[in-house]
């Protein structure tokens, strides 16, 4: 029997997702096998090829739903705000990276540390998309040197390197401490701010 008893795919699906993210993150992919998967999940191992054709694919699928969620959440807030307005839309981004990504550990893990592990074919996809995402931040601070809100040397340059100070929150924080996430958005925030008006 392929399938343990009780287990249905709309269950079965996203508990395979889930388990994953979390043994990726924390043995890291080349250590974790897919019998191992399926122990957690509690199948069979041959199940588990009713999901997903193989490891890999698993590995693409979490970080294609990663980048795919960051930008559809993304885009929705910029919906909420004032196209015309850089300096309130770079706010509002360094923000919103800080609260989406603390929110999801393991993934942001994965996707950053786990790239190395994609085929050339997955690799050049999830790079696309997170060109798509650093191509909103991009536009954002060539908005900003447009009206003169923003003095840059260069706004690809600025742009990863806001993205990586906004991505080091995930490796320090912890809740309970010193400062609360919104304390520490502001900070950030005014670090940004700052790194771009000179």
């Amino acid at each position: 029997m392929a399938r343990t008893q009780g287990s249905h795919s709309d269950i079965t699906g996203p508990r395979i997702q889930k388990v994953a993210l979390q043994l990726f993150a924390r043995h890291g992919y080349a250590a974790v096998s897919m019998r191992q998967i399926a122990k957690e999940v509690g199948v069979q191992v041959g199940a588990l090829y009713n999901y997903l054709p193989d490891k890999q694919s698993l590995l693409f699928s979490l970080m294609n739903k990663h980048m795919q969620d960051v930008l559809a959440a993304w885009k929705e807030q910029k919906a909420t705000l004032d196209p015309c307005r850089p300096d309130g839309l770079l706010e509002e981004f360094a923000r919103f990276h800080i609260r989406f990504h603390m929110a999801r550990p393991d993934a942001v893990f994965i996707a950053y540390m786990e790239l190395r592990n994609l085929s050339p074919e997955n690799f050049a996809k999830i790079e696309a998309l997170r060109k798509s995402y650093e191509g909103e931040l991009q536009s954002i601070l060539d908005a900003g040197v447009a009206q003169r809100i923003f003095t840059l040397r260069d706004s690809k340059i600025t742009t990863l390197a806001v993205i990586a100070m906004l991505n080091g929150v995930i490796t320090w924080y912890r809740s309970g401490g010193r400062l609360s996430l919104e304390e520490v958005e502001a900070t950030y925030w005014d670090m940004v701010r700052k790194a771009v008006t000179g």
